[in-house]
Order: C-alpha cells, then structure tokens, then sequence
C-alpha cells in the first residue's frame, strides 16, 4: 500500500493485487495499515484518511484464507490481534475516515470499510459481502461491533446471516455507502468528501464521533489504545 498527501487528505491505497492477489489480508498489511495510521495520526493541522485502491474491480477480498491456514496458532492469533487493533484504530482515528469502494469489498474487506465513517462505492461493479457464515469464520467482539457501525440493522442481520453479496445500487438503497458514482468519477467524489469532512474541527468531529462508538471505545481501551475522547478533559459540551 501506498500513503500519499493530497489536498490536505492522507490518501491510503492499496496496491497488492499483482498474481491474483486481490489486497488480501496477513500480518504484514496489518502493519502496513498501523504504520499508515501513525502517520495520520501524528499529523498536525486539519486532515482525514481516504482509503482507497488502484484495482478497478477489487477493494479488498479480506483474510488470505491459504497464508492464514499455514500459519501456527501463535501467527495465527498474532494476526488476529493486529487485525482488531486496525479496526479500532480506523473506527476511532484522530481524523475523519472515507473508504472508496471501487471493486469487491468482502469479508475482512468489508469490515475495514465499515470501520470508517463513510463509504462511496461504483455504481456498477463490485459487491460489499460479509461471507463469514458460509467461509466458517465466525465474528469476534471487534470485527462484529465493527460491522454493526454499518447504519442500517436489519440489512446488516440479513448479511451476516445469509451472506448476501450487495451491489453499489442496493448499497446505496440500504445506507450502507454515502453516495455511488461512476468508475471515472469515483475518486473524486470520495476526495471531494474527505475535504469537505476535514473542514470540520478535528478535535471536535472526532470527539462526537467517537462518543457514539462506546463498544469500539471499550475495545480500545482494553488494548491500551488511546483516542480522542478517552481522557476528560476541560470543554463545552451539551
């Protein structure tokens, strides 16, 4: 993956889709996502992260389900960690978080996107799915309280249920993307929308957020993580 700064924005793509990889999962993107999370992070001034990929149809396929299988439970739970780890720290980042869905967004794929604040998505290629119940991964804490920040309940029953594979349209219907564009306007639509988010007081926008993700908040807390909000401090509130 790469880190760029674009108009103000810290712009996260990923790049891993060479030999049919399609931005799959292991410990070693983990750490890529934390490296690029420290880098927002310790970024001073007004910003937010944009997450996106340069593959036209693939966002990301989730866990590389062939590189977890050969891994010995010590790698294997070492994954699972750096995994939630990411997750809360997208969910409660020092900044506004977009995710640009240009392609299939699946299982652990899918559970990133719905760690950021909000989701653009093509309107005509790639589905958001979460899988799990017919790949035999059941939901931890984190990963499900990650999927249920998705705003529409009842769909996000049926998903993880069924395993019904959305499409940008029916995305759109069901509130689970923010708007869906054209491939050739995707991108712009999404840095349009991280701009217009940066605009707000980063204090201020992350400390409302985060106030309305207590689960995500009490996992972050039992890691030792830190986030806005955590630590009282002396402002107006209502």
């Amino acid at each position: 993956m790469r880190l760029d700064f674009k108009h103000g924005i810290h712009v996260l793509t990923l790049t891993n889709t060479r030999d049919g990889n399609e931005n799959t999962l292991t410990t070693n993107v983990m750490n890529d996502y934390l490296a690029a999370l420290d880098a927002v992070e310790s970024f001073s001034g007004n910003t937010a992260l944009l997450i996106t990929c340069e593959h036209e149809k693939t966002f990301s396929t989730g866990i590389n389900l062939e590189w977890l299988n050969s891994q010995d439970d010590k790698s294997k739970k070492q994954f699972g960690d750096a995994f939630n780890t990411v997750l809360c720290r997208i969910a409660l980042l020092n900044a506004p978080t977009v995710a640009c869905i240009n392609g299939n967004a699946y299982a652990g794929g899918a559970i990133i996107a719905a760690a950021t604040d909000y989701r653009v998505m093509r309107n005509d290629r790639g589905r958001f799915c979460l899988p799990e119940v017919n790949i035999k991964i059941p939901f931890n804490s984190v990963t499900r309280d990650t999927v249920n920040l998705l705003p529409n309940q009842k769909v996000v029953k049926d998903m993880v249920l069924t395993g019904v594979a959305y499409t940008g349209i029916e995305c759109l219907e069901h509130d689970l993307v923010k708007s869906i564009h054209p491939a050739n306007e995707l991108q712009q639509a999404a840095l349009e929308l991280a701009m217009q988010l940066a605009e707000k007081d980063r204090y201020t926008y992350c400390h409302i957020r985060n106030g309305f993700r207590a689960n995500m908040a009490d996992h972050a807390s039992a890691m030792g993580l830190t986030y806005v909000g955590k630590d009282p401090v002396d402002v107006l509130s209502i």
